[in-house]
């Protein structure tokens, strides 16, 4: 898949790596309360796993990181806690797990958010992954719905404990890649 070719014409995507922490972490900054920012160090290590498909969008100059979306491959009912690592399943992952989206305030509205969902989506489409999830905060639940997201109830204790490490008001979704795919 080219991502390049599908990219917002002022912004140049590519996939995230290590070097990319410290632009993630400004960006980090300037959406998110202290509760849920995470060290340049986890992000690091989640950068390096050999299973994330994170990408990001820069500026024109191809050097300011503008928005990203770290994501990695998983398995259903999986929740990576907050200031965890990104574990390697322990079958082939088949379920997109979206961790972070984030787009700088100075961009939103834009529909940026949407499109790296999009190419996310189109990551595991390729893969032949048909199922997403992510934990929403924030209130954040309507946006997800509206991208085909549910909530669904984890009955697994380890997971919901991960869960919790989101906040109490945290709700683990999961989307049909199928479904979505015929939404847009």
């Amino acid at each position: 898949m080219s991502l390049i070719n599908t990219r917002p014409s002022s912004l140049r995507l590519h996939r995230l790596t290590p070097a990319d922490v410290s632009g993630l972490h400004h960006v980090q900054i300037a959406c998110y309360g202290d509760g849920f920012l995470e060290s340049t160090d986890v992000f690091t290590r989640r950068l390096a796993s050999e299973h994330q498909c994170s990408v990001g969008l820069t500026g024109a100059d191809g050097k300011t990181l503008q928005a990203y979306a770290v994501a990695y491959w998983s398995v259903p009912g999986k929740v990576t806690p907050l200031h965890g690592d990104f574990d390697l399943p322990e079958e082939d992952g088949h379920v997109l797990y979206v961790h972070d989206m984030c787009v700088h305030p100075l961009h939103s509205g834009k529909g940026i958010a949407r499109h790296m969902l999009q190419l996310l989506f189109a990551q595991a489409h390729e893969r032949g992954v048909m199922q997403a999830a992510l934990v929403s905060v924030q209130g954040s639940q309507a946006y997800w719905e509206r991208q085909g997201f549910r909530q669904v109830v984890l009955v697994d204790p380890v997971q919901r404990k991960n869960l919790l490490t989101y906040g109490d008001a945290a709700v683990y979704m999961v989307a049909s890649l199928a479904a979505a795919w015929q939404g847009w």
